[in-house]
């Protein structure tokens, strides 16, 4: 998947024009992509469009326009675009009460350890951005990747068809599954050709 260049990115008078046709088209895009894994943790599967997307949001809340933070915007983003043969997520770890959070974000220490993509036989490992890891606890926000290991688009929704696809958790403190299929199941296909 191609990375996002500086020249694709819109100017804050531009993107505040179109915005308010664009926002929702991206709100769609990220609910096609996003999975509850039991009740505290959810998984946006990203792509170019939902890292462009929030490069724009970035630019437009902090109302960037210095060539250089724009830039830093761009390359953070773009480690979130997959490359082939692989599936990234932001993956949120989600409790409503703050000091109920704090606890879990604690007890969770070691879930990089814990978190599977099952494709078929297959049990794929989590990859984790390690800036983001701690002995102490967890951030609420991750960005784990998952290498396919030769799966194709084709074999990836073939056994999604047969609910032969999921994403589980099996840490001592949290263990839940959630099957990838039907709408989710294509968009990831689209990222895989």
């Amino acid at each position: 998947m191609k990375k996002i260049s500086a020249d694709e990115i819109l100017g804050l008078a531009d993107y505040e024009r179109v915005r308010g046709r664009l926002r929702p088209l991206f709100i769609h895009e990220k609910e096609r992509r996003r999975l509850h894994v039991g009740s505290h943790l959810t998984f946006i599967f990203e792509n170019a469009q939902t890292a462009w997307y929030q490069i724009e949001e970035m630019i437009r809340s902090e109302k960037m326009t210095d060539r250089d933070p724009i830039q830093h915007e761009i390359d953070t983003y773009n480690e979130l675009i997959p490359a082939p043969g692989e599936l990234v997520a932001t993956l949120l770890v989600e409790y409503a009460d703050a000091v109920e959070r704090d606890a879990a974000l604690a007890r969770l220490v070691g879930l990089e350890n814990h978190l599977w993509l099952k494709i078929g036989p297959k049990k794929i490992a989590a990859r984790f951005d390690e800036r983001h890891v701690s002995e102490e606890k967890i951030s609420a926000v991750q960005f784990v990747r998952f290498t396919l290991e030769g799966v194709d688009a084709a074999k990836f929704l073939e056994l999604a068809g047969k609910g032969e696809v999921s994403v589980e958790a099996d840490h001592p403190s949290l263990a839940a599954r959630a099957e990838i299929s039907g709408l989710l199941a294509a968009s990831l296909a689209e990222d895989l050709r």
